[in-house]
């Protein structure tokens, strides 16, 4: 059976819908695996091994896979692993950009451990490159960096991997890799970093822990405005169990939501712009917190896969519908705060939003990624297998995403090249806090908040000047982002 996921992968659980996940639809059955004819009745081992595994890919992409009509076809024969295969296949979707990195092979227990928590191993703080340097732009406040002093703002300028401090400009002529300069991803290892901030240099030596990022960043906000019910801040950095469930300490979204309601705000800026996605129960409860008095009962989203499966795509089971909820309030207008890295979940919020609440968008356009990707774990396709004895999982593009009035299109293209939405331009001001007035992009949706329109701003460009920027970093500086999988910006 396949487990039924999320707006972007992030889910290990039958795919929750009808506001708020208090009920589930079932899911679809996954494909027959075909014999192999190359194995031997060897036990287990053959039943889990790499023709096997071939042979599930090929049963499931043929049924599942969102452009099932446009893969490559190959020789399947010819492949040493699953994932060569898989790669193969999906080689005419990869090339046009559709398909980056989103389809892969990979554990059930990896899958579980990663993909609800954000879970990871490292120092527990993302950066941001440019041909002048690499800054920090968020730090965890459960994570060791975080405790040792690191914060936003800071430049990193030197680093010592064991043999004494090293600028980044001559790790960069010795060619050090990644690895090298950050280290292997092993709970105890160690690093001395130099970081400058506001002209002053400071250093940290700091090991690497197991840590789970908190789902927001810091507490939900009121930033007072003169006659007015005051504007609520939140920054979402992921859509994990944790914006529901926190650890203790932290806040939820649903602790955000009882402090804006209890304040009477009325308008409402969302911080998504590091938010590559997440679980899609949690995109859902969300909504619900935000329209679901709005728009009770209406559909918030809806879930369509390939045309094979017609009846699936017809069943309002399969729905998103918004649900009033405890904690549930009615803000009037939200400026979601966006950039490149705002992908997949955050895009659906927004989308799902727009119908029934004025929405701008401040910052940048947004990733463009409509699709969601299924999980099926192998061995519940081979009779008698089980699962230790077969932890095999496959991440497949199965699905797209659309609102309640069937509005999609943002593929590729980002919401705002939809035509659908307000853009404000902003830059992300990284040597100001998050939800700080004074911060650009909260200035600006605050200014939009203020006067209804966006305010003159020569911040347009800065996008282009950045990605200038970084065509000319070193291969160990390059972030290869791709939501809810790989973030080379994450240490």
């Amino acid at each position: 059976m396949i487990n039924w996921l999320v707006i972007g992968l992030f889910s290990f659980l039958l795919m929750a819908c009808g506001g708020g996940g208090d009920s589930s639809s079932p899911p679809p059955p996954a494909p027959p695996i075909a014999d192999n004819d190359n194995s031997d009745d060897t036990g287990d081992a053959d039943a889990c091994g790499v023709p096997a595994q071939i042979d599930f890919v090929e049963a499931v992409t043929d049924s599942w896979y969102l452009w099932y009509d446009e893969m490559a076809d190959v020789d399947k024969a010819g492949y040493e692993s699953a994932q060569a295969y898989l790669d193969a296949r999906l080689e005419p979707l990869s090339d046009d950009g559709r398909d980056r990195g989103f389809s892969y092979m990979t554990t059930i227990t990896e899958d579980e451990t990663s993909i609800s928590s954000g879970a990871y191993i490292g120092f527990g703080f993302r950066s941001s490159s440019s041909s002048t340097g690499l800054f920090i732009i968020d730090v965890f406040e459960s994570g060791p960096a975080w405790a040792a002093g690191v914060r936003r703002g800071m430049e990193l300028i030197a680093v010592d991997t064991g043999n004494g401090f090293e600028t980044l400009e001559q790790l960069s002529e010795r060619e050090a890799t990644s690895e090298e300069i950050f280290g292997p991803s092993e709970v105890g290892v160690v690093r001395d970093f130099r970081f400058r901030q506001n002209g002053t240099e400071v250093e940290f030596s700091i090991a690497k822990d197991e840590l789970e990022p908190p789902a927001l960043a810091g507490e939900p906000l009121l930033i007072e405005r003169s006659g007015l019910s005051p504007v609520g801040y939140l920054h979402l950095r992921q859509f994990i169990d944790a914006a529901l469930t926190p650890e203790d300490g932290f806040s939820s979204l649903t602790d955000a939501t009882t402090l804006f309601k209890e304040a009477s705000v009325t308008d409402l800026i969302i911080d998504l712009r590091y938010n590559g996605g997440g679980l899609l129960s949690v995109a859902d409860t969300m909504m619900d917190l935000l329209a679901g008095l709005t728009a009770t009962g209406e559909p918030s989203f809806k879930i369509q896969v390939n045309d094979q499966h017609p009846e699936f795509n017809d069943d309002e089971d399969n729905w998103g519908l918004f649900d009033e909820l405890l904690e549930t309030f009615s803000p009037i207008r939200i400026a979601f705060i966006t950039s490149r890295s705002t992908a997949s979940a955050s895009e659906l919020i927004i989308n799902g939003l727009d119908p029934h609440i004025e929405v701008v968008m401040v910052g940048g356009n947004t990733f463009g990624k409509q699709v969601g990707q299924g999980r099926w774990d192998m061995h519940e396709g081979v009779e008698g297998l089980e699962r230790e004895d077969c932890d095999v999982a496959l991440r497949l593009t199965a699905f797209e995403i659309v609102n309640g009035e069937n509005e999609g299109g943002y593929h590729q293209v980002g919401l705002d090249g939809t035509g659908r939405f307000t853009l404000c331009a902003a830059e992300d001001d990284i040597f100001n806090a998050f939800g700080d007035p004074q911060e650009a992009s909260v200035a600006t949706a605050l200014d939009w908040l203020g006067t209804g329109s966006c305010p003159s701003s020569a911040s347009a460009n800065n996008d282009a000047v950045k990605a200038s920027q970084r065509a000319a970093l070193p291969a160990w500086l390059e972030a290869e982002y791709i939501p809810e999988r790989v973030d080379g910006n994450l240490r």
